[in-house]
């Protein structure tokens, strides 16, 4: 039997966890969080539920996660109901005309009664979603509800690395709320939406409006998004368009990721937010190679992989410090990137990322049956890349199901706009090693339309369609030689390798059984091994047209310890001064 231990992060989470203010691109200073102690209970959805419960769980932790106070080997299985309840008290200034509940992500699909009434369902384990609650909350004490169940990686459904069978690649399952849940309320006219599009070619930035009452809009545009603020523009938007022409501004960049306040004031809705000026677009350098580029200059983006898994939390971080953590020990060893692997995150982690000039390349979360390696796999490591637009493709690929495909795509739609408003987003990523890949084409030149500001990775690691798919020629090499293509002329990607793994004894989930690439048996031969990879796989192939690198990855784990830093945070395995000064190797002479 292979035996697991629960570890523990060092971060403090507190009675109400991460309990900041949870969407820094469009805050308001209403704001009541419903995170921290709930009633809960798991029963098989067949037996009938008569409204006694098990005990207490710390939300917004899945009944899986440590953190969540439950017993170990606390599981929601697919046959199961979880079933939780709470009060709170709503203040009598709180409420204005409209009342809105936020979920920031429930797996997989939900059930929620407020006072008595249902006011929601929703089903997408990744996807944010609000219920409008005007009718039924009240001043005082409130009762809340919530039914979930989850098929986990049983059914078609977005899953992405969650499964019951877990190991290697692949991790334990969780379920229920693992985002934050909180209130807001605005008055009769408020602002429901704003797109926020820097232009550093005609030097304005673009704001486009979607307000709940047909009233003008007030715009400042101060020095910074927090702390002593200085107003640099105002205006006023009497329609839902509005440009402002931006003087003696700063770019943004990994190098100087300079940051501008907003706020916007229709009727007495105040909202705040911020951008960066910056450009991502696709160009030819000296040489004649296709590269990514940044505020109109070839630009290396040297990235790291990361699953945002947690030791105690698993999907969810224990803190804001923590997710803050993260992001500032990739940026301190040198990377300007970070590949964040099929799963959303928290708002404030990209928050955190525009903050410390990290870029982000967002994978869209992956669905559909059960995967067949032969597909995701065997074919492509010897070069055969299959199309996937047919119905006998969708079998092969695991997307047989058209309402798992329709649901993939609604999603990636929800994605795209929970996220556009993050500055340091340069890169979508829809397609992951063909893992429940179809109608990449389509789907790819429909996402240009959607955002064409953004740079795409069609189809990351096989299953490759060419050219009219993708400007990326985007590898993922593990097991051999890393060299570039030569006569491919789009933008070369390794958008994954390394994975070079140590065993750090005594922060470790699976002390028996170990997953990674290459084990090496001490930190001596780990650095040595990881500086070779670097000085003569990397660095020289960036003169050859390498133009971005995903090295696997940010932490270890589960089974997997192939991290920088261990499963609990607590030990870094390579020396911090020689990764950053390989990444510092890494730029495009031009």
């Amino acid at each position: 039997m292979n035996e697991t231990v629960r570890l523990s992060t060092p971060f403090e989470v507190g009675e109400i966890p991460l309990a900041e203010y949870p969407r820094p691109q469009f805050a308001r200073d209403s704001y009541l969080t419903l995170n921290g102690k709930w009633d809960y209970a798991i029963l098989r959805k067949s037996e009938p539920f008569g409204g006694e419960y098990q005990g207490k769980i710390l939300v917004p932790f899945s009944p899986e996660a440590l953190l969540s106070g439950l017993p170990e080997g606390t599981c929601v299985k697919p046959d199961d109901a979880l079933y939780y309840h709470r009060t709170f008290d709503v203040p009598a200034l709180f409420l204005k005309a409209h009342t809105v509940l936020h979920f920031d992500a429930v797996d997989f699909e939900c059930k929620v009664t407020l006072n008595g009434a249902i006011v929601g369902e929703h089903s997408g384990g990744y996807m944010p979603f609000a219920l409008d609650v005007t009718d039924a909350i009240k001043i005082g004490e409130n009762t809340i509800e919530v039914v979930v169940t989850d098929p986990s990686d049983t059914s078609y459904h977005t899953h992405a690395k969650q499964a019951i069978k877990r190991g290697g690649i692949w991790y334990t399952p969780q379920s229920g709320i693992w985002q934050s849940v909180w209130l807001e309320s605005m008055p009769e006219a408020y602002l429901e939406d704003v797109t926020i599009l820097p232009d550093i070619d005609r030097n304005v930035v673009k704001l486009s409006f979607v307000k709940s009452k047909d009233l003008p809009v007030e715009v400042l545009v101060l020095d910074s998004p927090e702390g002593e603020q200085r107003q640099l523009a105002a205006a006023i938007c009497k329609g839902d368009e509005i440009e402002i022409e931006m003087k003696d501004y700063e770019l943004w960049s990994p190098e100087n990721p300079k940051l501008y306040g907003l706020a916007f004031k229709i009727g007495d809705d105040i909202v705040r937010s911020y951008f960066g000026m910056r450009k991502f677009s696709w160009m030819k350098d000296s040489k004649g190679y296709m590269r990514m580029a940044l505020n109109n200059k070839p630009y290396f983006m040297s990235g790291v992989l990361d699953q945002g898994y947690w030791s105690d939390g698993m999907l969810t971080p224990p803190s804001n410090a923590a997710l803050e953590w993260d992001v500032k020990l990739v940026k301190s060893m040198g990377f300007n990137m970070i590949r964040k692997h099929i799963k959303i995150e928290p708002l404030r982690w990209y928050y955190h990322c525009d903050k410390e000039g990290v870029l982000v390349w967002q994978d869209m979360v992956t669905g559909g049956t059960k995967y067949k390696m032969l597909y995701i796999g065997v074919l492509a490591f010897v070069g055969i890349h299959i199309k996937d637009n047919t119905e006998a493709a969708y079998k092969r690929l695991a997307r047989a199901d058209k309402e798992g495909r329709d649901e993939f795509e609604r999603e990636v739609r929800i994605t795209m706009n929970h996220l556009k408003n993050c500055v340091g987003l340069s890169t979508w990523v829809p397609f992951n090693e063909g893992w429940g890949q179809f109608d990449s084409v389509r789907i790819c030149n429909d996402m240009r339309k959607l955002d064409p500001s953004r740079l795409l990775d069609c189809v990351s690691g096989w299953n490759d369609q060419g050219k009219d798919t993708s400007e990326t020629k985007s590898q993922h090499i593990y097991f051999r030689p890393i060299t570039v293509p030569k006569f491919d002329k789009r933008c070369k990607v390794l958008s994954e390798f390394g994975g070079y793994s140590l065993k750090t004894e005594g922060h470790v989930f699976s002390p028996n059984k170990s997953f990674g690439y290459r084990i090496y048996k001490s930190k001596e031969a780990y650095a040595k091994a990881f500086k070779k990879l670097y000085e003569k796989r990397i660095i020289p192939n960036v003169a050859k047209g390498l133009s971005a690198t995903v090295y696997t990855q940010v932490s270890d784990v589960e089974e997997e310890i192939n991290g920088f830093v261990t499963y609990d945070r607590k030990v870094i395995k390579l020396p911090v001064d020689l990764v950053k000064g390989l990444n510092a190797q890494l730029k495009i002479e031009d």
